[in-house]
């Protein structure tokens, strides 16, 4: 039983060295050192969000509206960076340097996603439904932010956060890589970490043993929204712009990235380290494909089989409870 648990949880390093070693023979321009800085640069922002969505559903949940915060709190900060807020009441017009709008934004994404929280815990709805409902909140209220309208010129302080370089590499892959570092660290080594897990292996016993379980979820979808914002600056800030349909379809990347590394839709079995696996697994996969020539449209059906044989897989090796 150990052998057989140690070995599910190697299966998505094994898959990924299978990928880059054949990969590797299939095309002299997969292992550069440039294609491998832009694998990573591609992943950052689903490693961003796939961080919070590790967090969310080892407690047993799911987020659906990752995509639709990223979209909407990119065009926060960057309306608030181009044009300041204007309070028409109080006769003030608010101007905001690049490190203010970037705060703007990840408290925008912070707020979201407590109200997916504050709705789930607090009015019992289930984890899709609320999330699926503020997929349509953040994205009518990014229209009405922009007009429909991509918001541009936003300046290179702001940029250097998406474009910029930092001993060679990105600066997106060092926002990435700290967030990694960070979230390893809390979920692993700190009291919310172990309540998190303790919350998705069981909702009820967690209770029982005194745990504040709504404030465990609340906390949890608060950071998923907050890791979203991230992103959606990065995106943003690589652009030099924020358009109002950026983060489309982010969600299923995220969520795929999540299974394929292991992490339970169950909950309560998962780590941070597998979520980055699967966010390589799948940069891989991608810039793959596309050096290879196949179809976008082929990329997306091999990408849905992907997905299904790591839920597959992720059922084989639950638990008869799990199941």
């Amino acid at each position: 039983m150990l052998k057989s648990a140690n070995l599910a949880r190697l299966q998505p390093l094994i898959a990924l060295v299978v990928m880059v070693v054949a990969l590797s023979v299939l095309s002299d321009k997969f292992l550069t050192f440039a294609n491998g800085r832009n694998i990573l640069l591609q992943i950052s922002v689903n490693l961003c969000l796939s961080i919070g969505m590790t967090l969310i559903i080892l407690t047993g949940g799911i987020d659906l509206s990752v995509g639709a915060i990223l979209g909407f709190a990119g065009a926060v900060a960057a309306g608030l960076l181009k044009n300041g807020l204007n309070i028409a009441w109080a006769g003030v017009q608010l101007q905001f340097t690049p490190f203010g709008a970037i705060i703007a934004g990840i408290v925008v994404g912070l707020a979201l996603g407590w109200f997916n929280g504050i709705a789930i815990t607090k009015f019992r709805l289930p984890p899709f439904v609320a999330t699926l409902g503020m997929l349509s909140i953040a994205r009518g209220l990014t229209m009405l932010w922009t007009g429909g309208f991509t918001i541009t010129g936003l300046g290179p302080k702001f940029g250097f956060m998406g474009a910029g370089f930092w001993l060679g590499v990105p600066m997106a892959v060092w926002i990435s890589a700290a967030l990694v570092a960070v979230f390893f660290f809390v979920s692993r080594h700190t009291t919310l970490g172990r309540y998190i897990y303790a919350v998705g292996g069981s909702e009820k016993a967690s209770a029982f043993s005194g745990l504040n379980v709504n404030r465990i979820k609340i906390w949890v979808y608060a950071l998923g929204g907050a890791l979203a914002a991230v992103a959606g600056l990065i995106v943003t800030a690589r652009l030099d712009a924020a358009d109002p349909k950026a983060g489309l379809g982010y969600e299923l990347d995220s969520i795929a990235a999540v299974v394929i590394g292991g992490t339970s839709l169950s909950g309560g079995r998962g780590s941070i380290l597998g979520t980055v696996l699967g966010c390589l697994i799948i940069g891989v996969l991608n810039n793959g494909l596309f050096l290879l020539n196949v179809s976008p449209f082929w990329q997306q059906v091999i990408k849905g089989f992907v997905i299904l044989a790591a839920v597959a897989v992720d059922k084989m090796g639950a638990t008869p409870e799990e199941k």
